[in-house]
């Protein structure tokens, strides 16, 4: 017997490539399709499903790790494959804090999505080696250090250089410092720029930002 698929995702076209690919293999049937996180959840919640297929991201910041999150907590036999294109350093490791089994990034496809899938059914946790690797500015994300992208998160949320430091638990001068070393790095003219490009290309979605937004 098939399994069932709810696929997830705000972008028609990619509902239809990933209901194509689920429709091409014996093993597994679409049993409905949403398109925003809550519509995700009721749909999950309301009738037989075995596997949810899921954007991380759909529509203005709108969170697919939470609607993940909130039907494992009333289902958590439902196994759930959570897939991407941003290349946000944080959905990682928040996916396996909830229990999430497999995680699939849309352009860099180490391996085909339905064997993710199949693997996935059969019990184990598929997760990618890494984030993608993204040009920002100057360098390419992996030049930015660990701390760097901290105050960068708190950064795209338009926080002063004290607010940073209170939230990081870091003088407001090493705030600075950080944003200056960033700004020489990466060749761009100012903090706001340095925010924007961060969040406007997917390296950075603060969770406050998807909060807001919802």
């Amino acid at each position: 017997m098939a399994y069932k698929v709810l696929i997830a995702d705000d972008q028609k076209m990619v509902r239809q490539m990933f209901e194509l690919a689920v429709t091409e293999s014996e093993n597994y049937e679409t049993a409905a399709l949403a398109a925003t996180p809550d519509e995700a959840v009721e749909k999950a919640l309301s009738q037989p499903i075995d596997l949810v297929l899921m954007d991380v991201v759909m529509g203005s910041g709108s969170d697919g790790i939470d609607a993940a999150r909130r039907i494992k907590a009333q289902r958590p036999d439902i196994k759930i494959l959570l897939v991407t294109s941003m290349p946000e350093v944080s959905y990682i490791d928040r996916a396996k804090e909830i229990g999430i089994e497999s995680f699939w990034h849309k352009e860099v496809q180490e391996q085909p999505l339905i064997e993710i899938m199949d693997r996935t059914m059969a019990g184990e946790s598929i997760y990618p080696a890494g984030m993608p690797v993204v040009r920002f500015g100057n360098i390419v994300s992996t030049e930015l250090t660990d701390t760097e992208i901290r105050v960068l998160r708190e950064l795209v949320t338009g926080a002063s250089n004290k607010e940073i430091g209170e939230r990081l638990y870091m003088a407001t001068g090493t705030v600075k410092r950080h944003i200056s070393d960033m700004l020489d790095k990466t060749g761009f003219k100012s903090r706001l720029q340095l925010a924007i490009r961060a969040r406007g290309g997917g390296l950075i979605i603060n969770n406050r930002d998807i909060d807001n937004e919802e």
